[in-house]
């Protein structure tokens, strides 16, 4: 071309000429690349060096928010209601409960362009099966399975079912485990006073299966926000039903603790420091969002769907590991995070602490005035950091002492913990172990239960699912899935693919019953 082009123009053409984006693609990285030319919203000199020396993080959300960041609609209002803007009189059968559901799908915005909650599937649409055979069931809701896949090909897409045992949690369970996708993510709702061990146990050996669902402890979600009042949407974000997130800010651990001349000093001054930072950079991008875009003026709001006043910013931390071993080397020991008592209780008491600054931080735009603490799963560029306050990769002791280290942190985080344990093989010819760890887990605190079984294509990254198949063949062909590319850089990057396969045994777990 003979006119000299911008850098701008430059990477408009990367993204336009790129051969192994879609057309669709393609149009979501150029919007991305508007979006990110804006200049940034006002704040301070003080959030801002904190950005430049990598302590908070805005998660790239865009340099001016119109939509929040999850959402998370009451579909099943939506389809007894039906929808004036949608044209749309209310679902009277299972058919037309799946074909609402589809269209709806397609205007529910978020981070990612794409619905991260697609809801409580199995309470939604038992009101509509009628009756309809256990075969028929199969076949609508395997359809529905695959036309979710193909047509919003999105890994942080989620789904929920449980904790009563029902045709619809069963026939979801079953379809995921043999149509192994990456889309939808999938939550089973776990509560032990209504969830028989026999489900339970369909629902762990689909893990052992396909790596899926997540179990999430339901009484313990249900106790911070209201029974049903909940999903668990994206990665593993527990959010408030009929809202959502506005904004999502972290905090790099590793990086506030290098700041530290002690950990008492990190509890005491670092700590608060930068909470209070995290705190403004919300107050600025809720605002904005809630003040300028016009979003709550959206048929959502207007037809009872979402209310403004439950959506809540979420305060993430990650690199918790990192951050104990620094304090601890600080403080003249050689003690590790993960393997020492004394040093997982200090990742704990980090992790009361921030729960007790959170709790004392009115924000502007929050639920009941609050944000909701998260322990985040890490991004694709993160270098030499650990997710949220999972144990560093490679490193990984044996599930039973993984659970042990790790517990104490769950009650804290409202919004969200996942620690993922990568489970050896052999788990396949004893499933039984599967149920047994993933049931002891949760009776140690655990909020919410999640495993990759090490043989399986489908894995976790973060919380979101990839093919170890897909990413051997993304630099030459791409993918129709849209977080195949997050998968692949995820893998160079942060080390997801050395996470240690350990063995559970049915001898072992039994001491968490």
């Amino acid at each position: 071309m003979s006119k000299q082009l911008t850098e701008l123009q430059e990477r408009f053409y990367q993204i336009i000429n790129n051969p192994t984006l879609s057309p669709k693609q393609k149009n979501q990285w150029l919007a991305l690349e508007a979006e990110a030319s804006l200049p940034y919203m006002d704040i301070s000199d003080d959030i801002e060096q904190a950005m430049k020396d990598g302590v908070i993080c805005d998660m790239f959300e865009g340099h001016a928010p119109f939509k929040p960041r999850y959402v998370l609609p009451d579909y099943a209002k939506f389809l007894s209601q039906g929808s004036e803007y949608l044209e749309l009189s209310p679902a009277e059968n299972l058919d037309d409960a799946l074909n609402m559901l589809n269209i709806i799908y397609h205007h529910v915005p978020s981070v990612t362009n794409i619905p991260v909650y697609v809801g409580q599937l199995d309470d939604m649409l038992m009101p509509y099966v009628g009756d309809l055979s256990d075969e028929e069931i199969y076949q609508k809701i395997k359809r529905f399975w695959i036309m979710l896949d193909r047509t919003l090909p999105d890994a942080f897409m989620h789904a929920n079912i449980g904790p009563a045992d029902n045709i619809i949690c069963r026939t979801i369970l079953r379809v995921d485990a043999e149509l192994k996708q990456i889309a939808p993510n999938l939550t089973f709702m776990y509560d032990p006073a209504v969830t028989s061990d026999d489900l339970l146990r369909q629902a762990t050996s689909n893990i052992v299966e396909c790596s899926k669902p997540h179990i999430a402890n339901y009484p313990m979600h249900a106790a911070a926000y209201g029974d049903k009042r909940f999903g668990i949407v994206s990665c593993y974000n527990s959010l408030p039903l009929a809202g959502g997130s506005n904004t999502l800010v972290r905090m790099n651990l590793k990086h506030a603790a290098e700041k530290a001349e002690s950990a008492e000093d990190f509890l005491n001054e670092v700590l608060p420091t930068y909470s209070k930072l995290m705190v403004e950079l919300m107050d600025v991008r809720s605002s904005f969002l809630h003040e300028s875009s016009n979003y709550f003026k959206h048929f959502l709001a207007t037809e009872g769907l979402i209310e403004e006043g439950r959506f809540a910013p979420m305060f993430g931390i990650y690199g918790m590991a990192e951050a104990v071993n620094i304090l601890m080397e600080k403080d003249g020991q050689s003690l590790k995070y993960g393997h020492d008592i004394a040093a997982n209780e200090l990742g704990h008491a980090i992790s009361g602490k921030l729960a007790e600054i959170v709790e004392a931080s009115p924000v502007k735009y929050g639920l009941n005035g609050k944000a909701v603490l998260h322990s985040q799963g890490g991004i694709s560029i993160d270098k030499d950091v650990t997710p949220g306050v999972r144990i560093p990769y490679g490193t990984e002791p044996d599930p039973v002492t993984y659970v042990h280290a790790t517990a104490g942190h769950h009650k804290y985080y409202t919004s969200g913990i996942s620690d993922i344990l990568t489970i050896d093989e052999t788990v396949k010819s004893n499933p039984e172990a599967m149920f047994n760890l993933c049931k002891g887990a949760i009776n140690m605190g655990y909020r919410e239960f999640t495993a990759n079984v090490a043989s399986n294509d489908l894995v976790r990254v973060t919380g979101y699912m990839i093919k170890l198949s897909d990413i051997a063949k993304y630099d030459d062909e791409g993918s129709r899935k849209n977080t195949t590319w997050l998968g692949a850089e995820a893998a160079c990057n942060t080390g997801i693919l050395d996470r240690a396969p350990r063995v559970v045994s049915f001898e072992t777990t039994p001491v968490y019953k």
